[in-house]
């Protein structure tokens, strides 16, 4: 009489049907290694979201940085009509009303040299590396670690 085989898919089940030892992992084995895939699936995945974020906060670091430049070059073109138009009104002004052209000169060139200073100072303070930072990044990564060292203790 020939052997029956009988297909099954109950991992307790041996080949000739009856109850034996598989080759399956035990429970506990089966459960760490579950468990060290998760782990490393979620930092994975976690590591990839805040690159992502880094890029992003990058990008708009630049875009701003790029305004700032903007702001420094329009306190440029600003500075040099002033310079040229209203200085020249301002100095025949003042000249008129009885002050030494020379002396007009001054009081209006200062006043303008003030103003083009003041725009320059706010367009370099706003192109600081600090400012260009990705500092929502860096704490988010933070938080990530200390939530990590904390899961692994």
């Amino acid at each position: 009489m020939a052997d029956k085989v009988y297909e099954t898919s109950d991992p307790h089940v041996t080949p000739n049907g009856g109850p034996g030892r598989t080759e399956a992992e035990p429970t506990s084995a089966r459960g760490a290694s579950t468990l060290v895939t998760d782990v490393l699936t979620h930092v994975t995945n976690l590591v990839r979201k805040e690159m992502d974020l880094a890029r992003t906060e990058i990008s708009n670091n630049i875009n701003r940085a790029g305004v700032a430049i903007g702001l420094l070059v329009g306190a440029l073109v600003i500075a040099l009509v002033a310079l040229n138009v209203l200085a020249a009104a301002l100095v025949a002004a003042l000249t008129a009303l009885g002050l030494d052209a020379g002396w007009a000169a001054i009081i209006v060139g200062g006043g303008l040299a003030v103003i083009a200073f003041a725009m320059v100072a706010k367009g370099l303070n706003d192109l600081k590396l600090t400012s260009l930072a990705p500092t929502r990044t860096m704490k988010n990564v933070e938080r990530d670690a200390e939530t990590v060292k904390e899961t692994m203790q």
